[in-house]
Parts: structure tokens; C-alpha cells; sequence
């Protein structure tokens, strides 16, 4: 369990960050652009949960807000040669398998998309497609640290099937609310 007294622990006023086995490694490296953009992807999710207020999805963003904690711990986790530790916490492949589940469950209810979408209509489905794309960030993030350092695999998985979940439920609400925003391409360029 985390506890935490103080805020601030001038640690890291020399640029550098703590991990969770106690490695200290630079703010700018590529696991901590990862853990950052996890944590802004988080971030993006929980205002796109306020915008939708009382909607049925909330449950799962919240879950999944919940699962992006664990995958910011993961990431913060370093992969060694010798097994994890008991209190390492690690995204695991079931965790993509259920939003595999839950995009499957959505799309059920879709028409097949004609166009790609416009990131807009309402603020609620704005707020997805802009956890979205903040997510495929992390998932960029996460490979180019996997390019240099290991990491658990699930966890990249769970990224591209979390872009992919984001993106059918801004879909679904959309579907709500008279439907996407499609891309026109070249409707513009006479005007």
C-alpha cells in the first residue's frame, strides 16, 4: 500500500527520478517518458469520465483509469534476468483480453465505419478520442523504451488494445449522440 506524508523529497532536484526497486535514472530517459505520458494518458481519461458523467462506460474508464496506476508501475518496475519480486506489479495479458471483451461488446452495436472519424461531436467523445491519442503516445513511449531496456510484454499489449478500446467507445457514446464526425477528404479545398 502507498503512503505518503510529504510531496516533495528534493530527490529528483538533480534531474533524476526514483524507480520502484530504488534505481535512480534521468527525468528525460525513455522509462520515464513512458511512466509520463502513461500518467498524462491517465490524466486525459479522467476528464473525459467527468465530461460523460453518469454515462454506463464510466465504470470500465474508471477501472482502466485504475490499470493505468498498475501499468505506470510496471514500467517503473525494471525487467531483470532473476524472477520478480512478490511486490513487483505487472500489467497481465488477461487485462487486455478483457478490454478485447468490452471493444467487441461495443462494436456489436456499431454500423461498420464508411470514413475515418473527426476527433470531435460532443465534449464527452472529444475527451476519448483525446485520451486516444495520448494513450497511441504511451504506446510510442513504451516501444522505444522496450528498444533500449526491457519490459514486460503485456504491458505493451494492453496499450494497443487500450487505444483500440478508447476509440470504439468514443464511437459508442458517439453513436448516442446522432453519431461520428466523418472525415471528408477534400471537401475543403474548393472553398
Amino acid at each position: 500500500m502507498v503512503k505518503l506524508n510529504k510531496i516533495y523529497t528534493r530527490t529528483g532536484d538533480d534531474g533524476s527520478s526514483g524507480l520502484v526497486d530504488g534505481s535512480r535514472v534521468s527525468k528525460a530517459s525513455a522509462r520515464m517518458n513512458a511512466i509520463g505520458d502513461v500518467d498524462e494518458a491517465n490524466s486525459a481519461l479522467g476528464l473525459a469520465i467527468a465530461e460523460l458523467g453518469e454515462h454506463w462506460m464510466c465504470e470500465s474508464l474508471l477501472r482502466v483509469q485504475n490499470e493505468l496506476f498498475d501499468l505506470g508501475a510496471d514500467l517503473a518496475t525494471p525487467v531483470t534476468d532473476a524472477a520478480d519480486p512478490e511486490w513487483a506489479l505487472r500489467i497481465i495479458p488477461a487485462q487486455a483480453t478483457r478490454l478485447e471483451r468490452e471493444i467487441d461488446a461495443m462494436n456489436e452495436e456499431l454500423s461498420p465505419l464508411a470514413s475515418f472519424i473527426l476527433p470531435g461531436g460532443s465534449k464527452g467523445v472529444a475527451a476519448l478520442h483525446l485520451a486516444r491519442a495520448i494513450v497511441r503516445r504511451a504506446e510510442r513511449a513504451a516501444v522505444a523504451l522496450s528498444a533500449e531496456d526491457r519490459i514486460n510484454p503485456p504491458a505493451l499489449t494492453y496499450l494497443n488494445r487500450l487505444s483500440d478500446h478508447l476509440f470504439v467507445a468514443a464511437r459508442s457514446v458517439a453513436a448516442g449522440e446522432g453519431g461520428d464526425v466523418l472525415w471528408r477528404p477534400g471537401a475543403t479545398r474548393d472553398d
